[in-house]
């Protein structure tokens, strides 16, 4: 039988495959396709046959990425700019530092998730923004 035992997880049920392989990345699904290997069908892990489609697959995974990334940094900025902060104040009411969100709109550094899920209810309630900018205040 072409089976052997996951490394990852122990299962013995690896089975030497090519297929797609979906990956969640925050959130949000990344598909390779034709990955080929021995597939855990128990916890997802991969062992790559060659080394060319290994470095396939974490090219294909890292585009997809920054893909990911590029696409919340235009987000976190339209959003700010749709609320009228300045960098300056968001950076002030949420957080990280003077520079923080000049960082994450430029890919330097990656926002927190509790910050972007906030973001994305101010961006949905933008009502809410003076009630957060008052606790940002007494906060400090």
């Amino acid at each position: 039988m072409n089976t052997k035992s996951c490394a990852a997880c122990g299962s013995a049920a690896m089975v030497r495959v090519t297929r797609d392989t979906t990956k969640n990345y925050k959130g949000k699904p990344i598909t390779v396709p034709a990955v080929d290997g021995w597939h855990c069908p128990e916890c997802g892990e991969i062992e790559f046959v060659t080394a060319e489609g290994a470095k396939r697959y974490s090219d294909a995974v890292s585009a997809a990425m920054d893909a990911i990334h590029s696409a919340e940094q235009k987000q976190l900025r339209a959003t700010r700019k749709r609320l009228g902060l300045k960098q300056a104040e968001a950076a002030a009411i949420f957080g990280g530092g003077v520079n923080a969100f000049s960082e994450y709109e430029r890919g330097i550094r990656q926002p927190s998730k509790s910050m972007l899920l906030l973001l994305r209810l101010l961006d949905r309630h933008p009502e809410l923004l003076s009630e957060v900018r008052q606790s940002a205040q007494l906060g400090a």
